[in-house]
């Protein structure tokens, strides 16, 4: 078996909720390296805040600055020099607005306005329309990553072309549903 088959086997058969949630941000982790590094560099995973208070799941750093790449051209647009990965392996209940806040809030200036949340399902409407005003009021822009997304991904580097084409395609979705 390949990496990236062996990566689309696990993240399909990872349990959704609490049994799976490290399991789920593991093999998320592992499946972006896989797919973006290179480009980005490697991540820093779960690092907190000078105070503590705030602790962001996975951060890649995005040094790409000038590049003609996808990740040139969301340093360039979005200032995204690094680039913000939180994983959502939600059960039965949903995945919402305070979760999409809760990603905004850990977007500082210096970490650019672009954030990914890896979810192992669809967030809610009520995520969709908060992504919305938190665009419209702060330029951030939120992606949801589901899991037919990671497996798209690791399909396309499969084939020997750009995985992060499909992030620059979920962009200009967003761009083109906002409202």
């Amino acid at each position: 078996m390949t990496p990236a088959s062996i990566l689309r086997q696990r993240i399909k058969h990872c349990p959704p909720g609490r049994p799976g949630w490290r399991e789920f941000e593991n093999i998320c982790i592992e499946a972006l390296r896989f797919l973006f590094v290179p480009p980005l560099h490697e991540p820093h995973i779960q690092p907190r805040s000078y105070s503590g208070i705030d602790r962001r799941d996975a951060v890649f750093p995005n040094r790409n600055i000038g590049s003609s790449n996808t990740w040139g051209q969301l340093y360039t647009e979005l200032a995204a020099r690094m680039i913000l990965f939180e994983f959502k392996n939600y059960d039965s209940e949903e995945i919402g607005k305070e979760e999409t806040n809760q990603t905004r809030n850990y977007l500082t200036a210096p970490m650019g306005r672009l954030a990914i949340m890896c979810c192992n399902k669809i967030p809610d409407r009520a995520a969709h329309i908060k992504r919305n005003t938190i665009f419209s009021e702060e330029r951030k822009v939120i992606l949801f990553l589901t899991r037919d997304h990671f497996l798209e991904m690791l399909a396309i580097k499969e084939r020997g072309d750009d995985p992060s084409d499909l992030i620059m395609d979920l962009v200009e979705r967003f761009y083109l549903q906002h409202e």
